[in-house]
Formats: structure tokens, sequence, C-alpha cells
């Protein structure tokens, strides 16, 4: 957005959120709806993410379409499905989403009696395995410590917390900490390479834990920066 001289102009730009009807995907498109952009929800059921757009109107421009249609009108593509799900849905999308600014926001997260646990994953991380699969795409990992709840919440108007963005292509990172600078109260900050997403998807984990002890809705901030 203009408002922010240091970063790219958004306002032309659409936003698709691949798996938009859970709680982190829904929350996402209402703050950006809410911020300007023109939002696409994504679904693999069409008519599933049209009622849950339909949800959102009060926020601003959102729509529903299925996940491949949503890849394909999405200048920037936010993926936000559950970790089972993560390498079928990129290998179905490759096609759409080549050429286009990726942004994983997947964490693969295990829970057992003891509470949430990162799992393993060959490739690194969910965002490294994205990277692995869309080899044609701008691959950045992004916006996953930010809690659903808070962003869900139409009477939270500001969303406190820093949002670590990974990549190797300084040009699709920056438009990324753009993105995250657009919802009041968010601050985009680059966090590292791709190579280094793995600590930044386990995060959750512990954020997760601090939640359920002080029965929060807890977020990250760098200092001194």
């Amino acid at each position: 957005m203009t408002d922010h001289a240091h970063g790219p102009d958004l306002a032309s730009l659409t936003i698709a959120v691949l798996g938009g009807t859970g709680p982190q995907g829904r929350g996402l498109a209402r703050r950006f709806a809410a911020a300007g952009l023109d939002v696409v929800l994504g679904s693999r059921d069409a008519l599933r993410a049209q009622d849950t757009a339909a949800t959102l109107a009060d926020a601003g421009r959102v729509r529903g379409a299925t996940n491949a249609d949503a890849a394909t009108a999405g200048d920037i593509v936010l993926v936000v499905v559950p970790w089972d799900g993560h390498a079928e849905l990129l290998e179905s999308l490759k096609g759409e989403l080549a050429g286009k600014v990726v942004v994983d926001c997947v964490n693969p997260l295990g829970f057992d009696k003891q509470g949430p646990y990162a799992l393993l994953v060959e490739e690194g991380s969910a965002t490294q395995q994205a990277a692995a699969i869309l080899t044609g795409s701008r691959v950045v990992g992004a916006f996953h410590n930010v809690s659903a709840v808070l962003l869900e919440d139409p009477e939270v108007e500001r969303i406190d917390t820093d949002v670590l963005v990974l990549g190797d292509d300084r040009e699709a990172t920056d438009l990324v900490q753009a993105l995250a600078d657009v919802v009041p109260g968010m601050r985009g900050m680059y966090g590292g390479r791709l190579r280094n997403a793995h600590q930044v998807e386990a995060l959750t984990a512990n954020l997760i834990a601090i939640n359920r002890r002080y029965k929060a809705h807890a977020g990250v901030r760098v200092t001194d920066v």
C-alpha cells in the first residue's frame, strides 16, 4: 500500500488464500480484505469457499473459488492447508502457481498427551518442501506464528506481532513483508533464508504451549530492530 513508503504497492495485486476456509486462512483473508486488498479464498469445494467468503463480506472484497481457480487468480498465493495434505495440493497446482510468489504458512506439528511438538520433515521444513515441489515459483515462508483467534475476531483492531519472512529471493521477501505491514499492528521482518524456516514453523508448538498455560494468544516480537 502507498502509505508504507518503504514497501511495494500492493493495491493492484490479488491475494489468494489456499485452504482459506480454515481459521487461519479465514483470519488472514479478513485482515487483507480490511486493508483494501482484493482477496480470493480457495477450497477443495468451491461452494464452501463461496459461503466462507460471504461471511467475510463485511471486511472487504473477498470471493470464493476452488483452490485451482484461486491459485490462477492470485498474484501472491498463501498456502494455509493442513500439513497432511500439503505436498499433494502443491503437486496438483504446479502449473497454476508457476511464476508466482507463493507464501507457505504451514506448520508441521503433531499433538500427543504432552502437547504440541514439531514434526520432522524430510526436506527440512514445510517451506522447503514447497520450494522443492514448486520449482517454477518464488517460495517464501511467513505468517506461521500468528493467532487465528485474533485474526478472525473483528473486534480486535490491531494484531500486535512481528511476522518472520523467510526466503532466498529478496524482491519476493520484500513483497511479503509489505503484505504483513498492511495489517495494523503487524510488522513484516526478514527472518533468514529458506533453510531457516524449520525453527520458525516449529516455534508455533512453543506458542501453543504458552497459550494453553497462560490462556493467551501469544505472538512474536523482535526487539531492537
